[in-house]
């Protein structure tokens, strides 16, 4: 949370000192805020997990006394409201095209998918079963080689109505825990193959994580709970 915006090279270095999938960056813009993400080694242009962790800093620990933020981004604006315990995102939903099978895909995964979609910056393989999904490891030497930001893994749930992975070692991340802009494709396409537009999903990472996710047509609302793991102070 930021008084004025360091210098793109510092956001960056502070980014790569964290360590962490994304890091954020929030500066007070008026009645609103303007958020920007960095993985360790890039600027992106959508983060979930952070955004969800910026409003929860801003309303619990930092003073705002609203159930609602709002920031400008590189995606447009976007917003965070609080419902009891959960954070309810408000994203723009991903533009899906269908994408050929690629040998580099298969080579990567060690199996076909049984289909592929592009997105606005990341790929996405569909997969037939939660074990497929979960049993995955794949040669990230294979995935630096790929232009997109990174690839979502996706297959329908035992419990759930459908799991996903997220790897993008391309910008910076071999696996990312939970990502919540993986979801704005993820839930356009679930919610056309299953009819629901409330669905519920769980990133089988090793750490894991529960999304709550509802198709709102040209937006997707992500929601989660927050939890304060840490506090301090950054040295410039």
């Amino acid at each position: 949370l930021l008084e004025e915006w360091l210098t793109d090279e510092q956001m960056q270095y502070i980014a790569t000192e964290n360590n962490l999938s994304e890091t954020a960056f929030v500066v007070r813009e008026e009645a609103d805020y303007r958020i920007r993400w960095f993985t360790p080694s890039v600027e992106v242009d959508l983060c979930g997990h952070a955004t969800l962790a910026s409003a929860g800093a801003l309303m619990e620990y930092a003073g705002l006394d609203a159930d609602m933020v709002r920031f400008n981004s590189r995606s447009g604006w976007l917003t965070v409201q609080k419902e009891n315990t959960l954070y309810i995102m408000d994203f723009p939903a991903d533009d899906l095209h269908k994408a050929e099978i690629s040998p580099v895909l298969s080579d990567a995964f060690g199996i076909a998918p049984e289909e592929v979609y592009k997105g606005k910056t990341d790929l996405m393989l569909v997969f037939n079963n939660e074990s497929v999904i979960r049993n995955l490891t794949p040669d990230m030497n294979v995935l630096m080689t790929l232009k997109e930001r990174g690839v979502i893994v996706t297959g329908p749930g035992d419990q759930v109505d459908f799991v996903s992975r997220f790897f993008a070692p391309q910008s910076g991340i071999a696996e990312d825990p939970v990502t919540g802009s993986a979801h704005t494709t993820l839930t356009p396409y679930w919610a056309n193959r299953t009819g629901k537009d409330q669905l519920i999903a769980w990133q089988v990472s090793h750490r894991g994580g529960l999304v709550k996710c509802m198709n709102r047509g040209e937006r997707i609302g992500i929601a989660g709970e927050i939890s304060l793991y840490i506090g301090g102070t950054i040295i410039l």
